[in-house]
């Protein structure tokens, strides 16, 4: 088995600005977010078979040890449809039990399950919904991920006001 250390961000095609701009945080030395990247990993071409594209998702995340999922109605759309990548992601999220954060494109700070693709609902999985802010994401990375494997916690969970409040937000 590979060492996991990465962290994986999964979201619907609609969302990569989104997915641009976490780079961003972590790449700007006055923001204080970080993550080792899973997506540097077994890197596909737009050309290759869907076949392809899908064992090398399954190798980055047999490398990953925590998931950001961007939350929005296309992810949750794309991520039950059972035939899209992300699809492929979540029921992969769910094979490795892996911890996922769900950060709301929109902002809300609570479960928003409109955003939550149908599997992770189904399956009554533990994830912590957030805002999609660097600092309430490197706190649930910090924290919940690394509880979610001792924990017997089941379904959407999130932070309580204080929690945003301590981190001033």
């Amino acid at each position: 088995m590979s060492y996991r250390n990465k962290t994986y961000v999964a979201f619907a095609s609609e969302d990569i600005h989104l997915y641009r701009m976490m780079e961003a945080w972590r790449d700007n030395a006055k923001i204080d977010f970080d993550f080792f990247d899973a997506h540097d990993l077994f890197i596909s071409r737009d050309t290759s078979r869907p076949e392809t594209i899908k064992r090398n998702l399954r190798e980055r995340m047999k490398n990953a040890k925590q998931i950001v999922l961007l939350g929005s109605t296309s992810a949750k759309k794309k991520g039950g449809d059972g035939t899209s990548f992300l699809a492929h992601e979540v029921e992969l999220a769910i094979e490795f039990s892996l911890p996922v954060v769900i950060a709301n494109t929109d902002g809300d700070r609570n479960v928003d399950r409109g955003f939550i693709p149908a599997p992770f609902l189904d399956a009554d999985y533990y994830t912590l919904s957030v805002s999609f802010q660097p600092a309430i994401i490197k706190h649930a990375l910090d924290k919940y991920a690394a509880g979610f494997a001792s924990s017997s916690n089941q379904g959407p969970h999130y932070y309580k006001p204080s929690i945003y409040e301590g981190l001033g937000l």
